[in-house]
């Protein structure tokens, strides 16, 4: 059988992965930077991580993995959060919103900090900076000289899109625009999850997107017991809390209020679990919020779900991560509009009756063996700038 590190001529390359989100953290960000460090370490390859101050000891991870974990620094800026005064919070949140949408505060901070720290970099064979925040993208582009490469080859992984983004409630101004045509001219390569991604981004720059989806390490999921029909039907959803939008799950609740019937209803919120506590009324005895817990943990428990809850974003630009943690639990997923739940599909999922579930076509296209070989077959290619 060929081993991974064959397919570079059994040659280690210098990998550098520069991201905000990363091991400890629980995002889907921190998740694709994590297993990609793993996988190409585990392939033989010298591994080298640049995030922001975590307050971590990283002694024992790097140890285990063979990965070595730099700090680009502390980030001092904030983000603008209600304290409690109803009054003064909420001005504080608008504050925020609007400081974010005008000059991508808090992250915009990471982008000075990359350009200082990375001048300590030795060449690489491969950079890869993992987006969002894009202020990742635009620290390593700013860093970037024609003296100084960083790499052979600079990947800028992008999770959602930043201009093209449709999923936001606000679009960034126009002089952002500039920023973003001015780093993807610098980067040899953008990757993104989906085909139906690259429409999100400019014309100019689709020569040089790649497909790579997410990836996650097959072999942590291990699905001890079999699953079992509950006695009373009980599903989960697992992800963001927002008031409004592709995260809001409050339409589904209020359908869910009119069903005279047993049920339990598992919400693992990464985000706004706040929010939803006056919006259970009612339902105390039949919805159960937790707050995140650990991945491989939470697939384990979503195996135990008679099915599993996605609320559809309305776009194939944008698929979210959770898919294929659903996916591996081996639940079937009931996909709905967040706006407009359909009540006949929930009904039947309810009953037993799973044939409007949700598939993945290929699972193994996420099998991070498959995507750290797509990232290193970059290397192959020359610079398409």
């Amino acid at each position: 059988m060929e081993r991974e590190t064959d397919r570079m001529d059994n040659k280690a390359k210098r990998i550098c992965i520069v991201a905000k989100g990363f091991f400890p953290e629980n995002t889907p960000r921190s998740f694709r930077a994590t297993e990609l460090a793993k996988q190409f370490a585990r392939e033989g390859h010298q591994v080298t991580v640049y995030t922001n101050d975590k307050e971590y000891d990283y002694t024992a991870f790097e140890r285990e993995y063979n990965v070595s974990v730099l700090s680009y620094g502390k980030l001092r800026f904030k983000p603008l959060r209600s304290n409690g005064i109803p009054v003064l919070g909420e001005l504080k949140r608008k504050l925020g919103r609007l400081l974010f949408m005008l000059v991508d505060y808090p992250n915009i901070e990471i982008t000075w900090k990359l350009k200082s720290k990375l001048k300590q970099l030795q060449e690489q064979d491969l950079l890869v900076s993992i987006a969002v925040p894009y202020a990742v993208h635009w620290g390593v582009a700013w860093a970037r000289r024609k003296d100084k490469k960083l790499a052979n080859v600079w990947v800028a992984d992008c999770g959602d899109p930043f201009m093209g983004n449709t999923l936001e409630s606000f679009r960034y101004p126009f002089y952002f625009s500039f920023l973003e045509k001015w780093f993807c001219r610098k980067v040899d390569y953008l990757t993104v999850p989906t085909q139906g991604a690259i429409k999100s981004y400019y014309q100019e720059f689709h020569h040089k997107i790649k497909v790579i989806p997410q990836g996650f390490n097959f072999q942590d999921i291990v699905i001890k017991q079999e699953y079992s029909t509950n006695n009373i039907p009980t599903f989960a959803y697992c992800g963001g809390i927002a008031a409004t939008g592709v995260r809001s799950p409050f339409k589904l609740l209020e359908l869910l209020s009119q069903i005279d019937r047993p049920f339990v209803f598992h919400i693992y919120a990464t985000g706004g679990l706040d929010l939803l506590k006056d919006k259970i009324t009612g339902l105390e005895d039949k919805v159960v919020l937790h707050k995140a817990i650990d991945r491989v943990e939470l697939i384990k428990r979503l195996a135990k779900m008679d099915f599993l809850v996605n609320f559809d974003n309305g776009t194939m630009h944008q698929v979210p991560s959770k898919l294929i943690d659903y996916s591996l639990s081996g639940r079937p997923i009931m996909n709905i509009f967040p706006a407009s739940p359909d009540k006949a599909l929930l009904m039947a999922f309810l009953e037993g009756n799973y044939q409007g579930q949700w598939k993945i076509k290929n699972l193994e296209e996420y099998n991070i063996t498959n995507v750290t070989k797509n990232f290193l077959e970059l290397l192959n290619h020359s610079s398409v700038s």
